[in-house]
């Protein structure tokens, strides 16, 4: 069973529709993770059909025991995020702002201040419109430890890998550098680095490579839109080579894209040749993590 996770440094390069187009190639073979949870949109091409729905826990917020409050509005002085406010005739936590610090549970005079375990977001677990199983999950508007949730989506799909006996696990990661990326590429046999030809994309791409190479991972790239921008392609290329990253796909840019997408399709699904770029691209990632 391998891992291939697949990242951008930024948003909009295409990461997520590739991504799609190959769990549609590899169908029921593999196992599908989206790791996006902060923005997760992969259920979408995919038609998951949210079979298994489980609430995620995560962090902490304040609950004030209003029986046993006697309103001295210390909790509301030493709350370093604003999260306690006096409310007509009682002090009331904002769910948003709590970060479950615990200092006014600890500061609390009558003790009347718990810390509740908060609910973080919801996983789920998928069948595909390919036969595909899917593991992805959505965080709770202002909720926190997306890092955490991520684990959660990926040690599940690494499971049911192993579990059904699937050759693959395609991981959608999150764009960035951030805490949901690190949490992607932990346990990946291959990352696949999706820019597009803008400065803006060669310079996240250089960011979220050093993520890569500080993890002492192996990464294979796919130029999207090449043909936006010749010179900035080609500076791509030459960094590319600078630090020995196989380039697998050079994609040009095509309506057909964006025309997919807006029927909710995958890529590949057309009969184009766009279809046949992503295609050859995909076989070339099986050969470098094989």
């Amino acid at each position: 069973m391998r891992e291939i996770v697949v990242v951008s440094g930024k948003g909009g390069t295409g990461k997520t529709s590739l991504t799609a187009s190959f769990a549609y190639l590899e169908k029921e073979n593999a196992v599908i993770a989206d790791c996006d949870v902060d923005a997760a949109n992969m259920h979408l091409l995919l038609e998951a059909d949210f079979a298994k729905q489980e609430d995620f826990f995560s962090g902490e917020e304040a609950f004030i025991d209003e029986q046993n409050c006697i309103n001295c509005g210390i909790c509301e002085s030493t709350c370093r995020f604003d999260a306690i406010s006096f409310d007509g005739d009682k002090y009331v936590v904002d769910p948003i702002s709590c970060e479950g610090c615990w200092y006014c549970s600890r500061v609390c005079p009558r003790e009347t201040i718990k810390m509740n375990t908060k609910k973080a977001g919801d996983f789920y677990i998928s069948k595909t419109k390919v036969g595909s199983i899917m593991a992805h999950a959505k965080l709770g508007f202002g909720a926190e430890n997306s890092g955490k949730l991520v684990a959660h989506v990926k040690n599940s799909a690494k499971k049911l890998a192993l579990e059904n006996e699937k050759n693959f696990i395609i991981v959608d990661g999150s764009p960035g550098i951030g805490c949901p990326v690190v949490s992607s590429l932990s346990g990946a046999h291959l990352v696949v680095l999706v820019t597009e030809a803008t400065t803006s994309g060669l310079h996240d791409l250089k960011r979220v490579h050093q993520v890569v190479k500080t993890f002492g991972l192996r990464a294979v790239c796919i130029i999207n839109k090449y043909d936006l921008n010749e010179e900035v392609t080609s500076s791509i290329e030459t960094f590319l080579e600078e630090e020995k990253i196989k380039l697998v796909g050079k994609i040009a840019y095509d309506e057909m894209f964006t025309k997919a997408l807006s029927e909710g399709k995958c890529i590949v699904q057309s009969d184009s040749s766009l279809s046949y770029e992503i295609k050859n691209s995909w076989e070339l990632i099986k050969k470098e993590v094989i």
